[in-house]
């Protein structure tokens, strides 16, 4: 079981924060993660309307051969994103700590701006905690 990375991205697909964990990922500049990002934010649209049954809040699982990325979609429409080796099983409820992280130390921080990168040192000591 290993994690790889955390990514949060905007409701416009921004990325906003992005973490790597151990060498499980290829180092991407940053330009590269923005990309992939906005990307995710697209694929995620397009699976929310893909849905025959109705209503969708879109993709929670793309898996790949060697990982896998489990989504999280906020009612602001923040998406939390942890990549992840294709065993893990506990990335749902990981997803939700992260979540709770970020409502914690980011969104009662008086100094941050919503939408805009995430610079909190109480956020990337915890997740360090959680994750890491």
């Amino acid at each position: 079981m290993a994690i790889y990375g955390l990514w949060v991205i905007n409701k416009a697909g921004g990325l906003v924060y992005e973490r790597s964990f151990g060498d499980g990922l290829p180092h991407l500049t940053s330009n590269e993660y923005l990309v992939l990002a906005g990307t995710l934010h697209g694929i995620h649209a397009i699976t929310s309307r893909l849905s025959p049954t109705g209503s969708s809040s879109g993709a929670h699982v793309i898996s790949g051969e060697t990982f896998k990325m489990n989504i999280l979609l906020t009612a602001t429409g923040t998406k939390f994103v942890v990549i992840t080796s294709l065993v893990e099983p506990n990335a749902d409820s990981m997803l939700q700590k992260v979540y709770e992280i970020y409502a914690d130390a980011v969104m009662k921080n008086p100094f941050h701006t919503p939408e805009m990168p995430i610079r909190s040192e109480g956020f990337d000591a915890r997740i360090t905690t959680l994750l890491g």
